[in-house]
């Protein structure tokens, strides 16, 4: 009998240490690989089986055993994690990580980001597209002037109508794409897809100013043009430019305007000097000839992308009797005035700072 006690007392031991042992192996088993925070993408495809996960996460040297993963999830009853994109760690244990994919993860290592910012046209917007995505410099240009697309736009936007459409017009959709920075989910994003996310931004900036559209004597379109123009000129002081730009409007003046005067003839270089048979040379983007076919009137379309303040400047610009403007370059200091006298004064006197004619 007592032999029989032994031999219990032994087993029992042995069975104790066993289970001991065997637990203390499981923790281990489970635990992190490494105390460091060592970061790890992983990559799980949908529709990956709980074996091919494992696996996944062996390679990477993100759990010791694929035997022991699996058996956690079959002991806890795991059967949904979820594919995606995730950086897990090699200081996580086996219970961390099946957290992680059992919650799922919204990266996306494809995303991409483009800025486009204010005071770009067309043709600077075409160039940024073609160097982060896939489409080519020439499809951004030809979805801008796509009539098809334009219609759509039409129907679907007020701000959008059917001024954008006139002949001349160098790019439709010149100034109605809001600059912003925007994510994709990869390269392969359309252009349209840029577009819209664009332009629906822009229907946002412009929805709280959308009654007092209404009511100005200028369209949408024109305001949008006046705003353009403001971007381009101005860096501070920007309502009293829009006054500047009004004045003339009222009074038959021309605008004068070399910003109009480079895009008209495409020198996106602003270092490069203009001649006096391009701004002596009418365009409907010319606001600086001198025939007088510009007078009083603004470009055709606007120049190049708008801030939000450059909008609202154009809607409620500044209430003054200035017909004249001058930047010093250097300082971008601007001077108004409301006599010619003052104006060429100060125009020669920055003369040799400005250059230009």
């Amino acid at each position: 009998m007592k032999k029989l006690k032994n031999i219990a007392f032994i087993m029992l031991v042995v069975a104790t240490v066993v289970i001991v042992g065997c637990c203390s192996l499981y923790n281990y088993m489970v635990s992190p690989v490494s105390k460091k925070d060592i970061q790890v993408e992983v990559e799980i495809p949908e529709k990956t089986s709980s074996i091919k996960i494992a696996s996944i996460l062996k390679e990477k040297n993100l759990i010791r055993s694929e035997k022991i993963f699996l058996l956690y999830l079959k002991i806890f009853n795991i059967h949904d994690l979820k594919a995606g994109y995730y950086d897990l760690s090699q200081n996580m244990g086996v219970k961390q990580l099946v957290a992680s994919l059992r919650q799922g993860s919204t990266k996306n290592p494809y995303e991409i980001e483009i800025t486009f910012q204010e005071g770009l046209n067309m043709r600077n917007i075409a160039t940024i597209i073609s160097e982060h995505t896939n489409n080519s410099y020439n499809s951004v240009i030809e979805k801008s002037n796509d009539i098809d697309y334009i219609n759509q736009l039409i129907e679907k936007y007020w701000f959008i109508t059917e001024e954008i459409k006139q002949d001349g017009i160098y790019y439709k959709l010149e100034g109605y794409l809001f600059p912003e920075t925007y994510r994709f989910d990869n390269k392969d994003v359309s252009v349209e897809e840029i577009f819209n996310r664009m332009i629906a931004e822009m229907a946002t900036v412009l929805e709280p100013h959308k009654k007092e559209i209404q009511k100005s004597s200028l369209s949408i379109h024109q305001i949008l043009t006046l705003a353009s123009m403001v971007e381009e000129e101005a860096t501070t002081d920007r309502e009293l430019v829009a006054s500047v730009f009004m004045n003339r409007i009222k009074v038959g003046m021309s605008l004068g305007s070399d910003v109009t005067t480079r895009y008209a003839f495409q020198v996106d270089n602003p270092k490069q000097v203009l001649t006096k048979t391009q701004y002596n040379t009418p365009n409907p983007y010319n606001t600086r000839v001198i025939d007088g076919s510009m007078d009083g009137k603004l470009p055709i379309g606007p120049i190049c992308t708008l801030s939000e303040s450059s909008i609202e400047v154009s809607i409620h610009p500044a209430q003054t009797d200035y017909l004249y403007f001058i930047a010093n370059i250097q300082t971008l200091e601007t001077f108004f005035y409301n006599n010619a006298s003052d104006f060429e004064k100060k125009k020669n006197e920055l003369k040799s700072v400005n250059g230009g004619f």
